[in-house]
């Protein structure tokens, strides 16, 4: 058994909200860079040499590479040989985050649904704890804002609805999106479990790296299959025309004989997460 104290937890947390906030990740910079499927489009080129500049700026200076600096969505992998001494692990989460919006100026955007009265710290953060082998605490940090957020879909199909009308219907869910949540986008797809597993999958697949491959060769194939009809789209660089999506990934998990869900999460060009391992 490994002990590992809230401090440590609520300063990595601190750390990596700073990063994820000022620092596009650098696959999503490179893609930005190598964007292609534009040329000669004086409004798409121009729009991605602002993003790329923005991003210069960002984090030369640690400034907020978006003014929203979203809801903290965090994924934990817990080793299940450690133990948290200190606070309560979510109180350090919070604390955590809550310190480095302080300090940092970022915008504090979390309220209550009703009577939208704002908390004032960013918090509570959606927290994802998932309970795995080891004696290690891996935390991944994603600032998600909501231009994109806002644009989730999630659609419980019948199974004779099956993969056709699925992949119709995520690229439906990009198309009825077009520029709000800020092209070029990634989209995480998932697939099966119930409806909150398929939601869940879906924002899990944003996490992948841009050009990585799917480990399974069918999601992997409909990964590419996806990626070219949506970019067919032709939506482009914030509503420019162009390259719309960067890339597509998708997670999948068994599900009801009587049932298909599928969801669809959208980030932004501007890519943040962070992650580390303890």
């Amino acid at each position: 058994m490994r002990e590992i104290s809230s401090d440590l937890i609520e300063s990595a947390i601190y750390k990596l909200a700073e990063q994820a906030c000022c620092e596009l990740c650098e696959d999503a910079y490179a893609a930005l860079k190598n964007l292609k499927g534009i040329k000669g489009n004086q409004n798409a080129e121009f729009a991605v040499d602002c993003l790329i500049k923005n991003a210069d700026i960002a984090k030369k200076e640690r400034i907020a590479v978006c003014q929203d600096t979203g809801m903290a969505v965090v994924f934990l992998e817990l080793g299940q040989d450690v133990h948290i001494s200190g606070k309560n692990l979510n109180n350090a989460i919070n604390d955590g985050i809550y310190k480095s919006y302080k300090d940092n100026s970022f915008r504090m955007s979390v309220l209550d649904p009703i009577s939208r009265v704002n908390t004032n710290t960013n918090t509570p953060a959606i927290i994802h704890t998932e309970i795995v082998k080891g004696e290690n605490i891996k935390i991944t940090f994603m600032p998600k804002g909501f231009g994109s957020e806002n644009m989730t879909k999630l659609f419980m199909l019948s199974p004779a609805e099956g993969l056709t009308v699925a992949l119709e219907k995520i690229v439906d869910a990009v198309k009825y999106a077009g520029s709000s949540p800020c092209p070029p986008v990634v989209v995480g797809v998932g697939f099966g479990g119930t409806a909150e597993t398929a939601i869940l999958l879906s924002k899990k697949a944003l996490f992948r790296k841009i050009e990585s491959n799917n480990a399974d060769p069918v999601l992997d194939k409909l990964e590419k299959d996806l990626l070219k009809k949506i970019n067919k789209l032709n939506i482009g660089p914030q509503g420019f025309k162009g390259t719309t999506a960067l890339a597509v990934f998708i997670e999948k998990f068994p599900t009801h004989i009587a049932a298909f869900p599928v969801g669809v999460s959208i980030q932004c060009n501007c890519v943040r997460k962070a992650e580390i391992v303890l």
